[in-house]
């Protein structure tokens, strides 16, 4: 009897167990995947002691603003749409009231390399023409504006210097701390001169290792640029005597050097920026209203008129950058 007593007990707990492992097991639901928002938005300001492109003051040395705001959408993680608009405070001969730069393009990712292709539109709206003659030098007849206004150093300057550049973009990323980059722009009109441009550069960007501040949030950088500008020949409102037809502008080589901090959102570089310009050709390409006479002679800048636009510049900027996906959810 206690042997057929064992032998029931272990049936039943043979039993309990098939039973047990028949029964179903409620699914645990997976979280729903996350939503991807195509949409992003950029957006910042800044402030810098001396507005500078490529290596020529754009505020006559003087203090300058800036925001701009960048709509993006992103077809895939390594592909993104864009378009922007911007504007800066400026000082330039013609009494523009600012720059407005309206901008669109699209960046792609391929692993390690980055490609940036777009247009850019540079706007001066509320300019004044500054000739003080009739005609220009090939004898195209002038508006009433043109002549009856005039620079007292003897430049003349258009009511509308507005352009746009085509622009292609390349950088390389090696590591979390270093890369390298060529960006190309062309224009059929630089600064609506009616002379060709063509600028090209090499960039390169040091990135400090995180752990130099430890956990204060605070990062370092180095970067720097080399860049040539090529120009052609102007229409003739900028002609001279000896080329009453347009003169051809100096071709230069501009580069920067300089050190940056970040600190959330924030950014403040300390640069160093340059060209090899003569302060003759600088200033027959700028037609600075503040040059004088120096003796600065050359084929294309008869009157030795000089200009200090184009020359050695330290820039101090603070500026704020942003993200909608980044910082504002």
């Amino acid at each position: 009897m206690k042997k057929v007593a064992l032998l029931a007990t272990a049936l039943a707990m043979v039993s309990g167990s098939a039973l047990a492992a028949d029964m179903r097991v409620k699914a645990v639901k997976a979280p729903p995947p996350v939503a991807f928002d195509p949409w992003d938005i950029a957006f910042g300001a800044g402030i810098t002691n001396d507005y500078i492109f490529r290596g020529i003051t754009q505020s006559n040395h003087k203090p300058s603003v800036n925001a701009y705001f960048e709509p993006r959408y992103n077809v895939t993680k390594d592909l993104q749409l864009y378009v922007g608009l911007g504007a800066a405070s400026i000082s330039f001969p013609n009494r523009a009231a600012a720059e407005v730069d309206a901008y669109g393009g699209v960046r792609a990712t391929f692993g390690a390399f980055a490609v940036d292709v777009g247009a850019w539109g540079y706007l001066y709206p509320g300019g004044t023409c500054h000739y003080g003659a009739a005609t220009d030098t090939a004898g195209v007849p002038l508006s009433l504006e043109c002549q009856t206004n005039a620079l007292l150093n003897g430049n003349v300057i258009k009511k509308d210097l507005s352009f746009f550049e085509v622009y292609g973009k390349v950088n390389y990323t090696f590591n979390d701390n270093f890369s390298l980059g060529g960006n190309v722009y062309y224009t059929p009109s630089f600064l609506n001169t009616g002379a060709e441009g063509t600028y090209a550069s090499i960039v390169g960007k040091a990135i400090a290792p995180s752990a130099w501040f430890g956990a204060s949030g605070i990062g370092m950088y180095v970067s720097g640029e080399f860049g040539r500008q090529w120009l052609g020949t102007s229409d003739s409102f900028y002609g001279v005597a000896a080329f009453p037809n347009g003169i051809n502008y100096a071709d230069y080589n501009t580069w920067n050097i300089g050190i940056g901090f970040t600190y959330k959102v924030f950014t403040l570089d300390f640069r160093y920026s340059d060209t090899n310009l003569s302060q003759g050709d600088c200033n027959a390409f700028t037609s600075d209203h503040t040059a004088t006479f120096n003796g600065s002679f050359t084929p294309i800048n008869p009157t030795g008129v000089g200009s200090k636009w184009c020359g050695a510049a330290g820039i101090v900027k603070l500026s704020a950058d942003l993200t909608a996906m980044t910082n504002l959810k």
